[in-house]
């Protein structure tokens, strides 16, 4: 069994710790910027404002420390993000709407306060949000990737080689990298086959930090790729 199979969970215990609070809390919210900023984006919102809703967004995470609310025995963050994105949109369209109406007390009827808001065309708010979720967990394994790389003084290797990891080049593509790189084929497709073997098990650790158990770890892996299918077509 892979040594990643197993939950880490590492922001989020680093979130309760003291010592390391802050600046955990302040890589999660970097870490899922985007499917938060989407989601806002799919119900209609101008960039600006969506922008600005999903900076306070986040500044209430901070403030109210939301991450103790996450059990990774009981759900994904995923789910946990899109439930605290859904409700905290409600309250600031309803609490808008309250204030221009000249409104006292904010009173919320459930997720149907949401369904009013005017949605574009195509993708749903819910379908952006996991699409942006399933490119940042790309996109910080694909980071840490080129990390490793280049601490092992392979940077260049790896600029090379790396729109080949998400698709097999083909036979003649080899050959191109052979006599751009002064390596021999069969050494850089062996070298492409590693890459891509570890930035898997580098997804698998990014989503292993945001779910409860081997088991969490295989849905959202599989709902990943579920995602990108999609996407793809």
């Amino acid at each position: 069994m892979t040594r990643f199979a197993t939950t880490r969970w590492s922001l989020f215990l680093d979130a309760r710790d003291p010592g390391t609070s802050r600046r955990a809390l302040e890589e999660i919210c970097r870490a899922y910027h985007a499917p938060v900023l989407a989601y806002v984006r799919g119900h209609g919102y101008s960039q600006s404002d969506a922008e600005d809703l999903t900076q306070e967004f986040f500044a209430r995470f901070l403030e109210g420390r939301w991450d103790t609310g996450v059990d990774p025995h009981r759900g994904h963050f995923r789910a946990f993000l899109l439930v605290a994105v859904r409700r905290f949109l409600i309250s600031s369209d309803v609490a808008a709407h309250t204030l221009k109406r000249g409104g006292g007390t904010l009173q919320l009827n459930g997720d149907q306060e949401l369904e009013q808001i005017e949605a574009p065309e195509g993708d749903s708010p819910e379908q952006a949000f996991h699409r942006a979720w399933a490119l940042a967990v790309l996109e910080r394994s694909f980071a840490r990737l080129r990390e490793e790389t280049a601490r092992a003084g392979k940077s260049q290797l790896f600029e090379q080689l790396s729109p080949y990891l998400g698709e097999r080049p083909a036979t003649d593509e080899y050959q191109r990298m052979s006599e751009e790189l002064g390596l021999r084929s069969n050494t850089i497709a062996v070298a492409v086959h590693r890459l891509r073997a570890r930035l898997r098990e580098l997804v698998r650790e990014e989503l292993a930090d945001t779910c409860g158990g081997p088991a969490g770890v295989e849905a959202e892996l599989h709902a990943l790729r579920d995602t990108l299918r999609h996407l793809d077509g």
